[in-house]
Protein backbone atom coordinates (compact mmCIF):
# COMPACT_ATOMS: atom_id res chain seq x y z
CA UNK A 1 0.00 0.00 0.00
CA UNK A 2 1.60 3.70 -0.91
CA UNK A 3 2.05 6.13 2.17
CA UNK A 4 -0.88 8.53 0.96
CA UNK A 5 -2.98 4.94 1.16
CA UNK A 6 -1.60 3.99 4.07
CA UNK A 7 -2.44 7.18 6.23
CA UNK A 8 -5.66 7.71 4.64
CA UNK A 9 -6.78 4.23 5.65
CA UNK A 10 -5.31 4.73 9.20
CA UNK A 11 -7.41 8.14 9.54
CA UNK A 12 -10.65 7.06 8.17
CA UNK A 13 -11.09 3.12 8.56
CA UNK A 14 -14.55 2.98 7.23
CA UNK A 15 -15.16 6.03 4.13
CA UNK A 16 -17.78 2.98 3.01
CA UNK A 17 -20.15 3.47 5.78
CA UNK A 18 -20.06 7.15 5.16
CA UNK A 19 -23.39 7.11 3.54
CA UNK A 20 -24.67 5.48 6.39
CA UNK A 21 -24.09 8.72 8.29
CA UNK A 22 -26.64 11.29 9.32
CA UNK A 23 -25.01 15.29 7.75
CA UNK A 24 -24.09 16.56 10.96
CA UNK A 25 -22.33 13.52 11.72
CA UNK A 26 -20.75 12.82 8.29
CA UNK A 27 -19.56 16.73 8.49
CA UNK A 28 -18.22 16.20 11.74
CA UNK A 29 -15.99 13.55 10.68
CA UNK A 30 -15.18 15.02 7.94
CA UNK A 31 -14.12 18.41 9.59
CA UNK A 32 -11.74 16.59 11.92
CA UNK A 33 -10.00 14.66 9.27
CA UNK A 34 -9.96 17.75 7.08
CA UNK A 35 -7.96 19.52 9.76
CA UNK A 36 -5.84 16.89 10.73
CA UNK A 37 -4.55 16.60 6.59
CA UNK A 38 -4.14 20.22 6.56
CA UNK A 39 -2.30 20.83 9.05
CA UNK A 40 0.63 17.83 7.83
CA UNK A 41 0.07 18.97 4.23
CA UNK A 42 0.63 22.77 5.09
CA UNK A 43 3.39 21.90 7.65
CA UNK A 44 5.15 20.20 4.83
CA UNK A 45 4.55 23.07 2.71
CA UNK A 46 6.35 25.58 5.00
CA UNK A 47 9.38 23.04 5.35
CA UNK A 48 9.60 23.14 1.61
CA UNK A 49 8.59 26.69 1.20
CA UNK A 50 11.40 28.19 3.96
CA UNK A 51 14.26 25.63 3.08
CA UNK A 52 13.64 24.05 -0.71
CA UNK A 53 15.47 20.87 -0.73
CA UNK A 54 14.73 17.05 -1.70
CA UNK A 55 13.89 15.90 1.63
CA UNK A 56 11.35 18.71 2.49
CA UNK A 57 10.22 18.23 -1.36
CA UNK A 58 9.89 14.63 -0.76
CA UNK A 59 7.68 15.68 2.24
CA UNK A 60 5.52 18.22 0.63
CA UNK A 61 4.75 15.49 -2.13
CA UNK A 62 3.86 12.60 0.77
CA UNK A 63 1.35 15.25 2.69
CA UNK A 64 -0.23 16.41 -0.24
CA UNK A 65 -0.53 12.96 -1.72
CA UNK A 66 -2.57 11.96 1.58
CA UNK A 67 -5.08 15.21 1.70
CA UNK A 68 -5.91 15.04 -2.21
CA UNK A 69 -6.64 11.52 -1.48
CA UNK A 70 -8.86 12.20 1.20
CA UNK A 71 -10.52 15.12 -0.58
CA UNK A 72 -11.34 13.75 -3.68
CA UNK A 73 -12.13 10.38 -2.38
CA UNK A 74 -15.05 9.00 -4.15
CA UNK A 75 -17.49 8.21 -1.21
CA UNK A 76 -17.03 11.85 0.20
CA UNK A 77 -18.63 13.23 -3.30
CA UNK A 78 -20.94 10.93 -3.48
CA UNK A 79 -22.60 11.32 -0.17
CA UNK A 80 -21.93 15.36 -0.49
CA UNK A 81 -24.08 15.07 -3.84
CA UNK A 82 -26.54 12.79 -1.63
CA UNK A 83 -27.19 15.65 0.69
CA UNK A 84 -27.47 18.56 -1.57
CA UNK A 85 -29.90 17.15 -3.21
CA UNK A 86 -32.28 17.82 -1.03
CA UNK A 87 -30.70 21.45 -0.19
CA UNK A 88 -33.63 22.97 0.52
CA UNK A 89 -33.88 21.21 3.97
CA UNK A 90 -30.47 21.77 4.93
CA UNK A 91 -29.00 24.81 7.22
CA UNK A 92 -27.73 27.08 4.88
CA UNK A 93 -24.26 26.80 6.64
CA UNK A 94 -24.78 23.18 6.35
CA UNK A 95 -25.23 23.52 2.64
CA UNK A 96 -22.25 25.71 2.08
CA UNK A 97 -20.05 23.25 3.92
CA UNK A 98 -21.02 20.86 1.46
CA UNK A 99 -20.55 23.05 -1.18
CA UNK A 100 -17.07 23.35 -0.40
CA UNK A 101 -16.31 19.75 0.29
CA UNK A 102 -17.25 19.28 -3.56
CA UNK A 103 -15.10 21.96 -4.80
CA UNK A 104 -12.34 20.64 -2.59
CA UNK A 105 -12.51 17.29 -4.27
CA UNK A 106 -12.42 18.71 -7.64
CA UNK A 107 -8.85 20.08 -7.15
CA UNK A 108 -7.95 15.60 -6.99
CA UNK A 109 -10.76 13.71 -7.38
CA UNK A 110 -10.34 10.31 -6.57
CA UNK A 111 -12.55 8.95 -9.55
CA UNK A 112 -9.18 9.44 -11.41
CA UNK A 113 -6.49 8.76 -8.89
CA UNK A 114 -3.68 8.27 -11.38
CA UNK A 115 -4.11 11.79 -12.46
CA UNK A 116 -4.30 13.23 -9.39
CA UNK A 117 -1.33 11.60 -7.88
CA UNK A 118 0.61 13.11 -10.96
CA UNK A 119 -0.73 16.38 -10.47
CA UNK A 120 0.61 16.60 -6.99
CA UNK A 121 3.92 14.97 -8.14
CA UNK A 122 3.96 17.83 -11.18
CA UNK A 123 2.96 20.80 -8.85
CA UNK A 124 5.64 20.10 -6.06
CA UNK A 125 8.23 19.52 -8.67
CA UNK A 126 6.98 22.74 -9.79
CA UNK A 127 7.34 24.50 -6.26
CA UNK A 128 10.83 23.34 -6.20
CA UNK A 129 12.16 24.98 -8.82
CA UNK A 130 10.43 28.63 -8.04
CA UNK A 131 11.78 27.99 -4.13
CA UNK A 132 14.97 26.79 -5.41
CA UNK A 133 15.75 28.84 -8.17
CA UNK A 134 19.04 31.36 -8.05
CA UNK A 135 18.45 34.36 -10.65
CA UNK A 136 22.06 35.53 -12.60
CA UNK A 137 23.11 39.09 -13.18
CA UNK A 138 26.19 40.09 -14.55
CA UNK A 139 27.56 36.82 -13.97
CA UNK A 140 26.78 37.06 -10.14
CA UNK A 141 24.11 35.15 -8.50
CA UNK A 142 21.24 36.99 -7.41
CA UNK A 143 17.81 37.18 -5.34
CA UNK A 144 14.59 38.31 -6.55
CA UNK A 145 15.40 41.29 -4.05
CA UNK A 146 18.69 42.15 -6.24
CA UNK A 147 16.85 42.24 -9.26
CA UNK A 148 14.10 44.71 -7.96
CA UNK A 149 16.35 46.90 -6.15
CA UNK A 150 17.91 47.50 -9.84
CA UNK A 151 14.69 48.36 -11.21
CA UNK A 152 13.46 50.46 -8.18
CA UNK A 153 16.56 52.77 -8.06
CA UNK A 154 18.54 52.47 -11.05
CA UNK A 155 18.36 54.99 -14.22
CA UNK A 156 21.22 53.12 -16.38
CA UNK A 157 18.76 51.90 -19.00
CA UNK A 158 21.24 49.44 -19.84
CA UNK A 159 21.66 47.73 -16.09
CA UNK A 160 17.87 47.64 -16.05
CA UNK A 161 17.52 45.91 -19.45
CA UNK A 162 19.42 43.62 -17.70
CA UNK A 163 17.79 43.23 -14.60
CA UNK A 164 14.90 42.70 -16.63
CA UNK A 165 16.01 40.09 -18.50
CA UNK A 166 17.74 37.80 -15.72
CA UNK A 167 14.21 37.94 -14.05
CA UNK A 168 12.46 36.15 -17.42
CA UNK A 169 15.17 33.67 -17.23
CA UNK A 170 13.41 31.10 -14.82
CA UNK A 171 10.27 30.97 -17.40
CA UNK A 172 12.48 28.35 -19.36
CA UNK A 173 12.92 25.87 -16.76
CA UNK A 174 9.12 26.88 -15.38
CA UNK A 175 7.63 26.10 -18.98
CA UNK A 176 7.79 22.19 -18.87
CA UNK A 177 6.10 21.74 -15.48
CA UNK A 178 3.25 24.55 -17.03
CA UNK A 179 2.88 22.20 -20.29
CA UNK A 180 2.21 19.26 -17.82
CA UNK A 181 -0.22 21.01 -15.37
CA UNK A 182 -2.17 22.96 -17.73
CA UNK A 183 -3.39 18.85 -18.64
CA UNK A 184 -3.30 17.82 -15.45
CA UNK A 185 -5.38 20.68 -14.06
CA UNK A 186 -7.98 20.57 -16.42
CA UNK A 187 -8.38 17.15 -16.26
CA UNK A 188 -9.20 17.10 -12.60
CA UNK A 189 -11.92 20.06 -13.19
CA UNK A 190 -13.54 18.00 -15.94
CA UNK A 191 -13.68 15.41 -13.98
CA UNK A 192 -16.06 17.26 -11.71
CA UNK A 193 -18.16 18.35 -14.31
CA UNK A 194 -16.55 22.01 -14.76
CA UNK A 195 -16.05 23.44 -18.03
CA UNK A 196 -12.14 23.92 -17.23
CA UNK A 197 -9.82 24.29 -14.48
CA UNK A 198 -10.39 28.31 -14.67
CA UNK A 199 -13.98 27.75 -14.41
CA UNK A 200 -13.29 25.67 -11.33
CA UNK A 201 -11.21 28.17 -9.32
CA UNK A 202 -14.35 30.87 -10.62
CA UNK A 203 -16.87 28.46 -8.95
CA UNK A 204 -15.71 29.80 -5.46
CA UNK A 205 -17.67 33.31 -6.18
CA UNK A 206 -20.83 31.37 -7.12
CA UNK A 207 -20.23 31.98 -10.97
CA UNK A 208 -19.39 30.20 -14.37
CA UNK A 209 -16.25 31.17 -16.06
CA UNK A 210 -17.74 33.59 -18.67
CA UNK A 211 -20.19 35.73 -15.86
CA UNK A 212 -16.46 36.06 -14.34
CA UNK A 213 -15.00 36.91 -17.40
CA UNK A 214 -17.85 39.80 -17.72
CA UNK A 215 -17.33 41.42 -14.52
CA UNK A 216 -13.37 41.61 -14.91
CA UNK A 217 -13.70 43.27 -18.46
CA UNK A 218 -16.50 45.68 -17.03
CA UNK A 219 -14.02 46.74 -14.32
CA UNK A 220 -11.66 47.41 -17.15
CA UNK A 221 -14.31 49.59 -19.18
CA UNK A 222 -14.77 51.38 -15.85
CA UNK A 223 -10.88 51.97 -15.37
CA UNK A 224 -10.00 52.09 -18.95
CA UNK A 225 -10.73 56.37 -19.43
CA UNK A 226 -8.64 56.95 -16.64
CA UNK A 227 -5.75 54.47 -17.30
CA UNK A 228 -5.64 55.47 -21.10
CA UNK A 229 -4.27 59.07 -19.13
CA UNK A 230 -2.35 57.97 -16.36
CA UNK A 231 -0.47 56.01 -19.38
CA UNK A 232 0.06 59.00 -21.41
CA UNK A 233 1.77 60.95 -18.46
CA UNK A 234 3.44 58.18 -17.57
CA UNK A 235 5.28 57.01 -20.67
CA UNK A 236 6.31 61.28 -21.09
CA UNK A 237 7.85 61.15 -17.66
CA UNK A 238 9.42 58.05 -18.06
CA UNK A 239 10.51 59.25 -21.73
CA UNK A 240 11.87 62.36 -20.16
CA UNK A 241 13.77 60.49 -17.09
CA UNK A 242 15.72 57.94 -20.03
CA UNK A 243 16.31 60.83 -22.50
CA UNK A 244 14.46 58.77 -24.89
CA UNK A 245 11.63 59.68 -27.08
CA UNK A 246 8.25 58.80 -26.19
CA UNK A 247 6.94 55.93 -26.91
CA UNK A 248 3.24 54.63 -27.76
CA UNK A 249 3.79 50.99 -25.92
CA UNK A 250 6.18 51.77 -22.31
CA UNK A 251 8.78 49.52 -22.53
CA UNK A 252 9.12 47.08 -19.74
CA UNK A 253 12.33 47.71 -18.20
CA UNK A 254 11.60 51.31 -18.12
CA UNK A 255 9.18 50.15 -15.00
CA UNK A 256 9.94 49.59 -12.18
CA UNK A 257 7.99 46.11 -11.81
CA UNK A 258 8.79 43.50 -13.31
CA UNK A 259 5.41 42.27 -14.85
CA UNK A 260 4.28 45.69 -14.94
CA UNK A 261 1.66 45.61 -12.53
CA UNK A 262 2.75 48.55 -10.47
CA UNK A 263 4.03 51.72 -11.24
CA UNK A 264 6.07 53.44 -8.59
CA UNK A 265 8.50 56.04 -8.50
CA UNK A 266 6.97 58.19 -11.17
CA UNK A 267 4.56 60.75 -9.53
CA UNK A 268 6.77 64.23 -9.16
CA UNK A 269 6.09 65.28 -5.62
CA UNK A 270 5.09 62.20 -4.28
CA UNK A 271 6.80 61.56 -0.76
CA UNK A 272 9.77 58.65 -1.02
CA UNK A 273 9.10 57.09 2.14
CA UNK A 274 12.40 54.33 1.73
CA UNK A 275 14.72 57.28 3.31
CA UNK A 276 12.29 57.71 6.21
CA UNK A 277 12.67 53.49 7.55
CA UNK A 278 16.24 53.87 7.24
CA UNK A 279 17.27 53.87 10.46
CA UNK A 280 14.60 51.40 11.31
CA UNK A 281 14.90 47.54 11.58
CA UNK A 282 13.25 44.78 9.76
CA UNK A 283 11.67 43.82 13.24
CA UNK A 284 10.17 47.17 13.82
CA UNK A 285 8.76 47.15 10.64
CA UNK A 286 6.46 43.93 11.49
CA UNK A 287 5.72 45.19 15.23
CA UNK A 288 4.71 48.10 13.84
CA UNK A 289 2.12 46.60 11.45
CA UNK A 290 1.11 44.97 14.40
CA UNK A 291 0.18 47.45 16.53
CA UNK A 292 -1.92 49.51 13.49
CA UNK A 293 -4.24 45.88 14.20
CA UNK A 294 -4.24 46.16 18.17
CA UNK A 295 -5.18 50.15 18.26
CA UNK A 296 -8.53 48.76 16.76
CA UNK A 297 -9.28 46.35 19.52
CA UNK A 298 -7.44 43.26 17.51
CA UNK A 299 -6.03 41.10 20.06
CA UNK A 300 -2.14 41.16 19.88
CA UNK A 301 -0.18 38.23 17.64
CA UNK A 302 0.16 34.90 19.58
CA UNK A 303 3.80 34.39 20.76
CA UNK A 304 3.57 31.37 18.69
CA UNK A 305 3.43 33.36 15.45
CA UNK A 306 6.86 35.03 16.63
CA UNK A 307 8.37 31.51 16.90
CA UNK A 308 7.09 29.85 14.23
CA UNK A 309 7.41 32.42 11.49
CA UNK A 310 10.02 33.29 9.05
CA UNK A 311 9.88 36.90 8.32
CA UNK A 312 13.76 38.35 7.41
CA UNK A 313 15.75 38.35 4.51
CA UNK A 314 18.64 35.44 4.60
CA UNK A 315 21.79 36.86 4.95
CA UNK A 316 23.48 36.48 1.09
CA UNK A 317 25.78 33.49 1.72
CA UNK A 318 23.09 31.54 3.42
CA UNK A 319 22.88 28.27 2.46
CA UNK A 320 19.38 27.86 2.54
CA UNK A 321 16.94 29.15 0.06
CA UNK A 322 13.44 30.13 0.98
CA UNK A 323 10.54 31.30 -1.52
CA UNK A 324 11.00 35.19 -2.01
CA UNK A 325 6.74 36.02 -2.43
CA UNK A 326 5.49 37.07 0.89
CA UNK A 327 2.64 35.26 2.29
CA UNK A 328 0.50 34.15 5.35
CA UNK A 329 -0.55 30.61 6.60
CA UNK A 330 -3.28 28.96 8.74
CA UNK A 331 -1.21 25.68 9.32
CA UNK A 332 -3.70 23.63 11.16
CA UNK A 333 -7.26 26.00 10.75
CA UNK A 334 -6.45 26.75 14.75
CA UNK A 335 -4.06 28.95 16.23
CA UNK A 336 -0.70 28.30 14.54
CA UNK A 337 -0.68 31.14 12.11
CA UNK A 338 2.71 32.10 10.65
CA UNK A 339 4.04 34.31 7.52
CA UNK A 340 6.67 33.70 5.64
CA UNK A 341 8.52 37.25 4.13
CA UNK A 342 11.68 38.60 3.68
CA UNK A 343 11.42 42.09 5.43
CA UNK A 344 13.65 45.31 4.98
CA UNK A 345 13.25 48.33 6.46
CA UNK A 346 11.83 50.22 3.23
CA UNK A 347 8.13 51.53 2.40
CA UNK A 348 7.41 48.91 0.34
CA UNK A 349 7.97 46.16 2.74
CA UNK A 350 5.85 48.42 5.22
CA UNK A 351 2.79 48.27 3.52
CA UNK A 352 3.33 44.55 2.67
CA UNK A 353 3.74 43.72 6.25
CA UNK A 354 0.44 45.24 6.82
CA UNK A 355 -1.16 43.65 4.18
CA UNK A 356 0.09 40.32 5.13
CA UNK A 357 -1.11 40.46 8.69
CA UNK A 358 -4.43 41.18 7.60
CA UNK A 359 -4.34 37.99 6.07
CA UNK A 360 -2.99 36.84 9.94
CA UNK A 361 -6.42 38.25 11.33
CA UNK A 362 -8.36 36.95 8.93
CA UNK A 363 -7.43 33.64 9.93
CA UNK A 364 -7.70 34.51 13.70
CA UNK A 365 -11.02 36.29 13.37
CA UNK A 366 -12.84 33.33 11.92
CA UNK A 367 -11.32 30.72 13.99
CA UNK A 368 -14.18 29.90 16.39
CA UNK A 369 -16.38 27.46 17.20
CA UNK A 370 -19.24 28.41 15.28
CA UNK A 371 -17.40 28.61 11.76
CA UNK A 372 -16.36 24.87 10.77
CA UNK A 373 -12.99 24.32 9.79
CA UNK A 374 -14.40 23.21 6.07
CA UNK A 375 -15.29 27.19 6.02
CA UNK A 376 -12.58 28.61 7.73
CA UNK A 377 -11.89 30.62 4.60
CA UNK A 378 -12.63 33.83 3.19
CA UNK A 379 -15.43 34.92 2.02
CA UNK A 380 -14.59 34.08 -1.45
CA UNK A 381 -10.75 34.33 -2.57
CA UNK A 382 -10.49 37.93 -3.23
CA UNK A 383 -11.89 38.75 0.32
CA UNK A 384 -8.95 37.81 1.68
CA UNK A 385 -7.36 39.93 -0.53
CA UNK A 386 -9.18 43.06 0.20
CA UNK A 387 -8.50 42.64 3.34
CA UNK A 388 -4.79 42.16 3.59
CA UNK A 389 -5.13 45.42 0.60
CA UNK A 390 -7.26 47.90 2.55
CA UNK A 391 -4.98 47.62 5.18
CA UNK A 392 -2.22 48.67 2.73
CA UNK A 393 -4.49 51.37 1.83
CA UNK A 394 -4.88 52.71 5.38
CA UNK A 395 -0.94 52.24 5.99
CA UNK A 396 -0.46 55.17 3.18
CA UNK A 397 -2.62 57.25 4.89
CA UNK A 398 -0.89 60.19 5.77
CA UNK A 399 -2.62 60.62 9.09
CA UNK A 400 -1.73 57.38 10.39
CA UNK A 401 1.69 57.53 9.12
CA UNK A 402 2.23 60.72 10.88
CA UNK A 403 0.55 59.33 14.05
CA UNK A 404 2.79 56.63 14.03
CA UNK A 405 6.19 58.64 13.87
CA UNK A 406 6.76 57.43 10.29
CA UNK A 407 6.01 61.05 8.74
CA UNK A 408 7.30 64.61 10.84
CA UNK A 409 4.27 66.25 12.61
CA UNK A 410 2.85 69.03 10.19
CA UNK A 411 4.46 67.49 7.12
CA UNK A 412 2.72 68.99 3.80
CA UNK A 413 1.92 66.12 1.01
CA UNK A 414 1.05 67.01 -2.39
CA UNK A 415 -2.30 65.41 -2.61
CA UNK A 416 -2.51 64.86 -6.12
CA UNK A 417 0.88 63.02 -6.55
CA UNK A 418 0.13 61.23 -3.79
CA UNK A 419 -3.63 59.66 -5.80
CA UNK A 420 -1.41 59.57 -8.98
CA UNK A 421 1.38 57.24 -7.05
CA UNK A 422 -1.62 54.87 -5.64
CA UNK A 423 -3.00 55.44 -8.99
CA UNK A 424 -0.22 53.96 -10.40
CA UNK A 425 0.72 51.60 -7.61
CA UNK A 426 -2.13 49.77 -6.34
CA UNK A 427 -4.74 50.50 -8.22
CA UNK A 428 -5.59 51.54 -12.40
CA UNK A 429 -2.19 49.90 -13.47
CA UNK A 430 -2.78 46.77 -11.35
CA UNK A 431 -6.29 46.07 -12.66
CA UNK A 432 -5.54 46.13 -16.32
CA UNK A 433 -2.70 43.51 -15.12
CA UNK A 434 -4.83 41.19 -13.18
CA UNK A 435 -8.00 42.00 -14.49
CA UNK A 436 -7.00 42.03 -17.96
CA UNK A 437 -3.48 40.23 -18.93
CA UNK A 438 -3.09 37.90 -16.17
CA UNK A 439 -7.22 36.90 -16.28
CA UNK A 440 -7.54 36.76 -19.77
CA UNK A 441 -3.94 34.47 -20.35
CA UNK A 442 -5.00 32.09 -17.97
CA UNK A 443 -8.42 31.70 -19.15
CA UNK A 444 -7.14 31.32 -22.27
CA UNK A 445 -4.62 28.83 -21.05
CA UNK A 446 -7.31 26.51 -19.51
CA UNK A 447 -10.75 26.96 -20.89
CA UNK A 448 -9.07 27.17 -24.16
CA UNK A 449 -6.34 24.97 -24.33
CA UNK A 450 -3.53 27.24 -25.72
CA UNK A 451 -1.06 25.79 -26.60
CA UNK A 452 2.34 26.13 -25.57
CA UNK A 453 3.66 27.21 -29.30
CA UNK A 454 1.59 30.35 -28.44
CA UNK A 455 1.87 31.11 -25.21
CA UNK A 456 4.80 33.65 -25.66
CA UNK A 457 2.66 35.83 -28.21
CA UNK A 458 -0.95 35.64 -26.65
CA UNK A 459 1.26 36.68 -23.12
CA UNK A 460 2.75 39.97 -24.93
CA UNK A 461 -0.24 40.78 -27.30
CA UNK A 462 -2.32 40.64 -23.55
CA UNK A 463 0.53 42.84 -22.25
CA UNK A 464 0.43 45.07 -24.87
CA UNK A 465 -3.67 45.83 -25.55
CA UNK A 466 -4.48 45.39 -21.27
CA UNK A 467 -1.22 47.19 -19.99
CA UNK A 468 0.42 48.92 -23.11
CA UNK A 469 3.32 47.79 -22.48
CA UNK A 470 6.18 46.13 -24.92
CA UNK A 471 9.13 43.79 -23.88
CA UNK A 472 12.53 46.03 -24.46
CA UNK A 473 13.46 43.28 -27.67
CA UNK A 474 11.69 40.64 -29.22
CA UNK A 475 10.97 37.70 -26.93
CA UNK A 476 12.13 34.05 -27.88
CA UNK A 477 9.21 32.33 -29.24
CA UNK A 478 9.36 29.52 -27.02
CA UNK A 479 10.37 31.22 -24.06
CA UNK A 480 7.69 31.37 -21.17
CA UNK A 481 7.52 35.02 -19.73
CA UNK A 482 4.34 34.23 -18.37
CA UNK A 483 6.15 31.20 -16.19
CA UNK A 484 7.83 34.22 -14.40
CA UNK A 485 4.92 34.97 -12.45
CA UNK A 486 4.62 33.04 -8.95
CA UNK A 487 0.99 32.81 -8.80
CA UNK A 488 0.88 31.01 -12.63
CA UNK A 489 2.95 28.29 -11.03
CA UNK A 490 1.46 28.00 -7.77
CA UNK A 491 -1.75 29.85 -7.32
CA UNK A 492 -2.97 29.22 -10.55
CA UNK A 493 -6.40 30.62 -12.63
CA UNK A 494 -7.58 32.97 -9.86
CA UNK A 495 -5.44 36.24 -10.14
CA UNK A 496 -8.50 38.03 -11.52
CA UNK A 497 -9.17 37.84 -6.98
CA UNK A 498 -6.50 40.79 -6.84
CA UNK A 499 -8.64 43.05 -8.84
CA UNK A 500 -11.80 42.04 -7.70
CA UNK A 501 -10.41 42.71 -3.94
CA UNK A 502 -8.94 45.93 -5.45
CA UNK A 503 -12.51 47.35 -5.74
CA UNK A 504 -13.96 45.38 -2.84
CA UNK A 505 -10.76 47.76 -0.46
CA UNK A 506 -12.13 50.98 -2.23
CA UNK A 507 -15.69 49.90 -1.38
CA UNK A 508 -14.78 49.21 2.46
CA UNK A 509 -12.44 52.37 3.00
CA UNK A 510 -14.89 54.48 1.42
CA UNK A 511 -17.26 53.26 3.89
CA UNK A 512 -15.15 53.02 6.85
CA UNK A 513 -14.44 56.48 6.06
CA UNK A 514 -17.97 58.05 5.35
CA UNK A 515 -19.73 55.99 7.70
CA UNK A 516 -17.67 55.51 10.41
CA UNK A 517 -15.15 57.70 10.55
CA UNK A 518 -17.18 61.43 9.45
CA UNK A 519 -13.66 61.71 7.71
CA UNK A 520 -12.26 62.38 3.49
CA UNK A 521 -10.81 59.27 2.44
CA UNK A 522 -8.22 60.56 1.34
CA UNK A 523 -6.83 61.63 5.02
CA UNK A 524 -8.58 59.03 7.19
CA UNK A 525 -6.55 57.35 10.06
CA UNK A 526 -8.12 53.87 11.32
CA UNK A 527 -5.29 53.75 14.07
CA UNK A 528 -6.83 53.85 17.56
CA UNK A 529 -10.24 53.68 16.00
CA UNK A 530 -12.04 50.25 18.17
CA UNK A 531 -14.72 51.28 15.87
CA UNK A 532 -13.21 50.16 13.11
CA UNK A 533 -12.09 47.20 14.05
CA UNK A 534 -15.88 46.35 15.47
CA UNK A 535 -16.55 46.46 11.79
CA UNK A 536 -14.49 45.04 10.12
CA UNK A 537 -14.59 42.14 12.70
CA UNK A 538 -18.11 41.89 11.79
CA UNK A 539 -17.17 40.79 8.60
CA UNK A 540 -14.25 38.75 9.49
CA UNK A 541 -15.50 36.44 11.53
CA UNK A 542 -18.07 34.77 9.58
CA UNK A 543 -15.56 33.24 7.13
CA UNK A 544 -16.95 31.85 4.59
CA UNK A 545 -20.24 30.78 6.42
CA UNK A 546 -22.32 33.09 4.38
CA UNK A 547 -22.11 34.42 0.07
CA UNK A 548 -19.87 37.45 -0.29
CA UNK A 549 -22.52 39.50 -1.71
CA UNK A 550 -24.83 38.76 1.14
CA UNK A 551 -21.68 39.85 3.47
CA UNK A 552 -21.25 42.58 1.26
CA UNK A 553 -24.47 44.55 1.12
CA UNK A 554 -24.98 44.16 4.94
CA UNK A 555 -21.34 45.92 5.67
CA UNK A 556 -21.66 48.40 3.10
CA UNK A 557 -25.45 48.67 1.75
CA UNK A 558 -24.26 48.33 -1.91
CA UNK A 559 -22.87 45.46 -3.94
CA UNK A 560 -19.70 45.33 -5.67
CA UNK A 561 -19.12 47.57 -8.00
CA UNK A 562 -16.04 50.13 -9.05
CA UNK A 563 -18.10 53.07 -7.60
CA UNK A 564 -16.05 53.91 -4.48
CA UNK A 565 -12.90 53.71 -6.62
CA UNK A 566 -13.64 56.13 -9.02
CA UNK A 567 -14.88 58.51 -6.55
CA UNK A 568 -11.48 57.98 -4.47
CA UNK A 569 -9.78 59.06 -7.41
CA UNK A 570 -12.23 61.14 -8.99
CA UNK A 571 -9.86 64.65 -8.03
CA UNK A 572 -7.44 63.05 -10.72
CA UNK A 573 -9.29 63.59 -13.56
CA UNK A 574 -9.11 67.48 -14.05
CA UNK A 575 -5.80 67.35 -13.19
CA UNK A 576 -4.74 65.08 -15.65
CA UNK A 577 -6.40 66.76 -18.41
CA UNK A 578 -4.69 69.96 -18.31
CA UNK A 579 -1.43 67.74 -18.01
CA UNK A 580 -2.28 66.00 -21.28
CA UNK A 581 -3.43 69.07 -23.21
CA UNK A 582 -2.18 68.55 -27.31
CA UNK A 583 -0.59 65.22 -26.13
CA UNK A 584 -1.73 62.37 -27.80
CA UNK A 585 -3.67 59.77 -25.71
CA UNK A 586 -4.07 55.78 -26.41
CA UNK A 587 -1.83 53.04 -27.89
Amino acid sequence: MKKSALVLACLLPSLAGAAELPVDAFLKTYNSLYMNLQRVANEAAWAASTDASEPHEAGRTAANTALFAFLGDRTIIEQARVFLADKASLHPVVARELGKILLQAAEGPGTIPQITRARVAAESRQSTILDGYTFTLDGKPASANDLDDVLQHSRDLAARQRAWEASKEIGRPLKPGIVTLQKLRNQVARDMKHAGYFALQVADYDMTDAEMMKMLDGFITDTRPMYRKLHAWVRAKLAERYKQPVPKLIPAHWINNRWSQEWGSVAEGAVDLDPLFKDKSPEWVVKTAEKFYTSMGFAPLPKSFWDKSDLYALPADSKRHKNAHATAWHIDLDTDVRSLMSVKPNAQWFFTAHHELGHIYYYISYTRPEVPPILRAGANHAMHEAVGELASVAAKQPAYLEAIGVLPKGFKIDQTQQLVDEALTSSFAFVAWAAGTMAHFEHDLYEKDLPPAEWQKRWWKYVADFQGVAPPTARAADGCDACTKTHINDTPAAYYQYAIAAAIKYQLHDHICKKILHADPHSCSYYGHKEVGDFLRSILRQGATRPFNDIMRDATGEPLSTRAMMEYFKPLDAWLDQELKGKPIGW
